[in-house]
């Protein structure tokens, strides 16, 4: 009796554990505001108006600067992006790529942004580079791309 009990419970325990869903995938925006050491991004990029473009069709690739990163950032250069929206977008735009590109599929090159600037991309066996930045967590999928953490805030080159 008790070994049949036992049974019992372990079926209905594997029922119950078989009906938890597994989350799917959100959006890129969504994603990185659902990840803690990139809060400090999520808040630029709801400040720059980006949440809805990255939460659009794409694909999207992000080069997503940790908070660890931005600290790095002089306070004069925050400043400066906290008070001129485009400015702050530009940037950010310069940390994204119109596609889904996984590490594994980086080839050595340059490939252009979406703000229009082109970035310098390098592998070294599992080491994957965005110009001086080097990708920390490569391939969190997103519904609509993939975000690669990077240990640097890039800098676009000025326009002329």
């Amino acid at each position: 009796m008790f070994h049949r009990r036992l049974i019992l419970i372990a079926a209905a325990a594997a029922m119950v554990a078989g009906c938890a869903t597994r989350s799917a995938p959100v959006p890129v925006a969504d994603t990185i505001a659902a990840t803690p050491s990139l809060s400090t991004l999520n808040g630029l990029i709801a400040k720059s108006g980006l949440t809805s473009t990255l939460n659009g069709t794409g694909p999207f690739t992000v080069f997503a600067p940790t908070n660890e990163a931005f600290k790095a950032v002089p306070a004069k250069t925050m400043d400066a992006l906290a008070k001129d929206p485009a400015m702050l977008r530009n940037v950010l735009t310069y940390h994204v790529l119109a596609g889904k590109v996984m590490s594994g599929d980086v080839k050595n090159g340059s490939v252009k942004t979406v703000n229009g600037a082109s970035v310098a991309l390098a592998k070294a066996g599992e080491f994957v580079t965005v110009e001086e930045s080097m990708v920390q967590t490569a391939n969190i999928v997103a519904s609509n791309g993939v975000i690669h953490t990077v240990d640097r805030v890039m800098i676009p080159p000025v326009k002329k």
